[in-house]
C-alpha cells in the first residue's frame, strides 16, 4: 500500500514539475485547491445474486488540482484527493432492527477532459474521465440481531481461508468514470458537480468459495468549492 502512495505522488509531483518548465509562460496552466461532499452508495449483488439495497452515506473530499492546457479552452484536469466513500442500510429481519454503514477512505487520482469556454465573467466547466483510487483506511459498524461489530476494514485482493473472519476485506484498488460540470469564477473561485461510476468490484476473492456472485461497486456525486491558485 505504501508503495502505491508514494508510487501517486511522485507521479503528481513529476506531472506538475513537467508542465511548470513547459508551459512557464502559459496563463492557462492552472493549480488550485478543492474540497467538498459526498453522497456515495455501493452498489451490486451480494453472494446468492440478489441486488444490494444500501442508502447513501454522506462524506467528502478534498486535494489539489492541475489544469494543463492542450489546445485553446480545452485542459488535461488531474490532481490528488483524498475521498470517503461508502454506504449504509437499515432493514429488518425477523423483526429485529439492523443497521450497518461502511466507509471507506481513497486517495484518488482523476484523469479528466476538461472544456472550460469563457461564460460571462467567467468560465464554465465540463469535463469527463476515468479515476483510479488506493483505499487506505475504512472501517465498518454493525449492529442488529443480538451482536454489534466495530471494526476496521483489511485491504487485500484475496481472502485466505486462514485470515481472521471477523474482519472485513475490500479489494484496495478502485476504477471508473468521473463526468463534471461547474462554473468558474473571474476571482478564480469554482463550484463544481461531480458523479463518479465504479467500473471495477471492490469485493476480494474468497479462497475455496464456489458459485460466489458477489460484485459490489462504489458510485455517487458530489458537490465542491474550489480556488485556481494560478
Amino acid at each position: 500500500m505504501k508503495n502505491i502512495v508514494i508510487a501517486l505522488l511522485i507521479i503528481f509531483k513529476t506531472t506538475i514539475c513537467l508542465q511548470s518548465q513547459a508551459t512557464t509562460e502559459n496563463s492557462g496552466f492552472g493549480f488550485g485547491i478543492r474540497a467538498g461532499v459526498n453522497f456515495q452508495n455501493i452498489n451490486g449483488k451480494n453472494a446468492i445474486d440478489n441486488t444490494l439495497k444500501n442508502d447513501l452515506l454522506i462524506g467528502f473530499h478534498g486535494g489539489l488540482t492541475l489544469d494543463i492546457p492542450i489546445a485553446p479552452e480545452f485542459y488535461f484536469q488531474t490532481g490528488l484527493l483524498y475521498s470517503t466513500k461508502g454506504a449504509k442500510n437499515n432493514e429488518e429481519i425477523l423483526g429485529q432492527p439492523i443497521k450497518s454503514t461502511i466507509s471507506i477512505g481513497y486517495l484518488e487520482l482523476p484523469l479528466n477532459f476538461l472544456y472550460k469556454p469563457a461564460l460571462g465573467m467567467g468560465h464554465l466547466l465540463l469535463g469527463f474521465g476515468p479515476y483510479v483510487g488506493y483505499g487506505i483506511n475504512g472501517s465498518l459498524k454493525y449492529d442488529g440481531n443480538l451482536s454489534s461489530l466495530n471494526g476496521d476494514i483489511k485491504f487485500q485482493n484475496k481472502v485466505n481461508i486462514t485470515d481472521p473472519i471477523n474482519t472485513t476485506y475490500l479489494r484496495p484498488l478502485d476504477f471508473g468514470a468521473n463526468i463534471l460540470i461547474g462554473y468558474e469564477f473571474s476571482n478564480k473561485i469554482s463550484f463544481q458537480l461531480n458523479a463518479q461510476l465504479g467500473l471495477t468490484k471492490i469485493n476480494p476473492e474468497y479462497e475455496g468459495s464456489v458459485n460466489d456472485k458477489t460484485a459490489i461497486k462504489n458510485t455517487g456525486f458530489g458537490l465542491s468549492l474550489g480556488y485556481r491558485l494560478r
